[in-house]
């Protein structure tokens, strides 16, 4: 990791790849955008499924990726000048109504402060019968990578680092997302499990990137040189059986809802 890699960057290089490409064709499929559509990516983070699915939609449709971090999308606009990327708030998305034909959201829904207001002004978005995508991590117990960062955190940097990284497992149960999008207007909600493998050269460098990369970096969490050493030698004990001659492997397994407007 080079000193000067900002947290979007070690995002984009490192966490991308391992962790979050191999959901995009999962979720696209699901989407399934057509020639001609209009698709909005909520929290796009630096743009991995919006730059997928232009040559899905073709030059007659639209992708437009939305996100709260300007890092981000500095990043996203380098790799996908094709994608319309706009800076803004899910909770009051800057569309108007019936603007888009789907909506897309990847591991986001998690981190807004108000669940039920981003998913009611998604809904508001869509068209009649326009459909939506979540993408939402199941229990953090189901993610042994970072269930053991999230308790080498807790011991070595404190309460508040931990509960940053369980964050982003607090919406890991099915019966909770289906009641959040209907309470929003949503019908037809299916909501379903899939399991990924989330690949990292060493538990080291998983850790390392993690830390950095993650809400933890991008909300300013620092981590002693002390604490980071200590904190990589717990998560390399915990990890010792999903190292393999090629890497670091460990499942992550994710809620997958779809529904309509």
């Amino acid at each position: 990791m080079r000193p000067a890699e900002s947290p979007a960057e070690i995002y984009q290089q490192h966490m991308v790849p391992a962790i979050f490409v191999p959901w995009v064709p999962i979720v696209l499929d699901l989407a399934s955008p057509q020639l001609d559509d209009r698709m909005l990516d909520v929290a796009c983070g630096t743009g991995v499924i919006a730059r997928e699915a232009v040559s899905q939609v073709g030059p007659g449709g639209r992708v437009v990726g939305l996100d709260i971090n300007s890092n981000m999308l500095d990043i996203a606009r380098a790799l996908g000048p094709s994608v319309e990327w706009r800076e803004g708030n899910a909770q009051a998305l800057p569309f108007a109504d019936g603007e888009f034909d789907i909506v897309v959201c990847q591991q986001g829904l998690q981190f807004f402060p108000d669940h039920g207001a981003a998913l009611r002004e998604m809904h508001r978005v869509l068209i009649p019968g326009g459909v939506v995508v979540l993408a939402l991590w199941c229990e953090i117990e189901s993610s042994p990578g970072h269930n053991a960062l999230a308790q080498a955190l807790d011991k070595h940097v404190g309460t508040e680092a931990a509960t940053l990284m369980y964050g982003a497992f607090r919406l890991g149960d099915a019966e909770t997302i289906q009641t959040l999008l209907e309470e929003a207007g949503f019908r037809d909600v299916r909501v379903h499990r899939e399991g990924q493998k989330a690949r990292f050269p060493s538990p080291e460098a998983f850790a390392r990137y993690v830390v950095v990369g993650s809400v933890l970096g991008r909300t300013g969490v620092e981590v002693r040189d002390d604490a980071m050493t200590a904190l990589v030698r717990d998560v390399e004990a915990a990890l010792r059986t999903y190292v393999h001659p090629d890497g670091l492997a460990f499942p992550m397994e994710a809620h997958l809802a779809l529904a309509r407007a």
